[in-house]
């Protein structure tokens, strides 16, 4: 798909978070074929946040493209994320992410099925 045949879609305070984030939908769920529940590039405006939330049945990692943020890893340990940067969290376990910039904080989301 060309960037112009992709499904957009800006969501408000995802997961409780704050602000605008934006998903540019990679594949369909056609394409994703029952297997992943998403691969997405997301991009999560300048002061803006998703919320935590835990995976149940499904993985989630982030690659990040560009910009800076503060990623919540099971609420356990937080640390500075940035271009080059991977991210996983796994079934049973949470996390959000948070842009503290002001620029854009871009990256690709893939969810995984883990119980399929």
């Amino acid at each position: 798909m060309t960037t112009g045949q992709r499904k957009t879609e800006e969501k408000q305070n995802l997961r409780g978070g704050k602000g605008v984030t934006v998903f540019e939908y990679l594949l369909d769920e056609k394409q994703l074929d029952g297997r992943c529940r998403m691969f997405a590039k997301l991009t999560v405006k300048p002061h803006s946040s998703i919320g935590y939330h835990v995976h149940q049945g499904d993985s989630e990692t982030y690659y990040i493209l560009s910009g800076r943020g503060v990623y919540n890893d099971n609420q356990e340990k937080t640390y500075e994320v940035k271009p080059g940067d991977v991210t996983y969290t796994g079934s049973g376990f949470g996390h959000s992410v948070e842009n503290t910039g002001d620029e854009d904080l871009v990256f690709i989301a893939l969810i995984i099925y883990s119980d399929r």
